[in-house]
């Protein structure tokens, strides 16, 4: 293998499940913890989930496309706890703050430890590097599969994990020409004074387990904590709408739709509200 085969994206590249098992079966460890990533190690409560190391939002606000967002270089696996308490910050930050806590834990992930690449200015020069340990680890991975030597996480108790590297978690933002309406979407809605929503935004439950992506989300609402969470969804299955709906979302289909709902009832309520507000006497 060589680095170019760690330049694709989304979950849905063939590399993916490649890097899932490197995680699970050569002693990569959590950030938080220190402890190697080994299911039964770990227990039946710390699945792994996906973790962006440079988060979507940062990227996403810094003018990054799609594609090089999800980038597979850009993915990493780490339990559910360490995944919420990193969440969205910037890596410049808190990869130095896991290094002293779990030292060499950072470097398990292959990722790159100069700290100038960790600037999101510097993103290009960070997935590049990457792709270079990740082919490395992959060719010696393999190798070892080939001859005859058997990972300790494939042998292990954790029966789902073949099943848990092709988890399937539906929606997503297909092409650039679909995230150029969503990002001139959520653009209007800002000029017009109401809150950013959020691009493919992560549907999780009450355990922290993914149930779907939403093109554009506003969980908050549109109005914070006055009105309910609204979702706009461009040729999505009725699978993603279902879980968005059931989790209290008003979905769209269409910019339009969506448009039209803030115009007739959330601009419209704003402008109400301003009109009967008393006037103050001088």
């Amino acid at each position: 293998m060589n680095e170019s085969d760690f330049a694709g994206a989304t979950k849905g590249n063939r590399f993916y499940p490649l890097l899932y098992m490197m995680t699970r079966a050569c002693h990569a460890r959590d950030w938080g913890t220190g402890d190697e990533l080994v299911n039964h190690l770990l227990g039946q409560l710390n699945r792994l989930q996906i973790h962006h190391i440079f988060p979507k939002k940062r990227l996403y606000d810094a003018g990054y496309k799609k594609r090089e967002v999800n980038a597979i270089a850009n993915f990493t696996f780490l339990t559910q706890e360490t995944n919420l308490e990193v969440s969205k910050r910037d890596p410049a930050e808190y990869l130095p703050h896991y290094e002293k806590q779990s030292p060499g834990a950072i470097a398990s992930h292959w990722i790159p430890m100069d700290p100038d690449l960790w600037r999101v200015e510097n993103y290009f020069q960070f997935l590049a590097e990457r792709r270079k340990l990740l082919a490395a680890a992959a060719n010696d991975f393999l190798e070892k599969l080939a001859s005859g030597h058997v990972p300790e996480a494939a042998g292990s108790d954790d029966q789902d994990f073949i099943a848990t590297v092709s988890e399937y978690v539906p929606g997503s933002v297909d092409s650039d020409d679909e995230e150029v309406v969503l990002i001139s979407c959520n653009q209007w809605v800002t000029e017009n004074g109401l809150p950013a929503g959020e691009l493919e935004h992560e549907l999780t439950d009450d355990s922290g387990n993914q149930i779907a992506f939403l093109d554009l989300a506003w969980p908050n609402g549109l109005q914070t904590g006055l009105s309910q969470p609204v979702a706009l969804l461009i040729d999505e299955s009725h699978e993603v709408e279902d879980a968005a709906s059931l989790a209290g979302y008003r979905c769209f289909s269409s910019p339009e739709a969506f448009r039209r709902y803030v115009h007739e009832e959330v601009l419209s309520d704003q402008e109400s509200e301003a009109a009967e507000a008393p006037v103050s006497q001088s």
